[in-house]
């Protein structure tokens, strides 16, 4: 510390201290400007870009709502749409289920008026056949009685009488 003080030169130091002043000066007039304008030129373009990211981040949320809203109509619009059809598939099917005892109610009673007239008709060919045999074995047991001319004038002597005119 002792050799700095020897070797300290006021007129060094006067010199230096000008060319400083002189040094910031200049610096100030032609330097100092530039970069505080650059600086801040360069925070408003990080202001700028942080603000626009905001809004961007701002404008996703946005979307991304909008984008759920729509989701969500979709989806409503599908259970709508879902809802109805298998209303309409639980109609169709009461429907034809409703259309299938009718039919099959037609189809009974058809049967049912067919075998009743097949009933009708066989005992009619019954009673028929029955009649034929009835009057074939009448037939018989009256040509046996009857072999006589005398039985059988009595025989229908005795149905006049029977008979009544009117």
């Amino acid at each position: 510390m002792d050799q700095l003080l020897n070797d300290f030169s006021p007129g060094l130091f006067f010199m230096q201290a000008i060319i400083l002043i002189v040094l910031l000066v200049l610096l100030a007039k032609f330097a100092w400007k530039p970069i505080l304008n650059s600086l801040d030129e360069r925070e408003e373009g990080i202001q700028s870009a942080l603000d626009q990211a905001e809004n961007a981040r701002k404008e996703m949320q946005n979307l991304q709502a909008d984008n759920e809203k729509l989701l969500k109509e979709a989806r409503a619009e599908r259970d709508a749409m879902m809802k109805e059809a298998r209303e309409i598939k639980d109609k169709i099917i009461a429907d034809a289920k409703e259309e299938a005892g009718e039919e099959a109610s037609k189809m009974i009673e058809n049967a049912k008026a067919t075998i009743k007239q097949d009933q009708q008709a066989a005992i009619a060919e019954l009673k028929k056949k029955v009649a034929e045999l009835s009057i074939g074995i009448a037939e018989t047991v009256v040509k046996k009685e009857l072999a006589s001319q005398d039985d059988q004038l009595k025989l229908v002597e005795g149905m006049l009488e029977d008979v009544t005119l009117n």
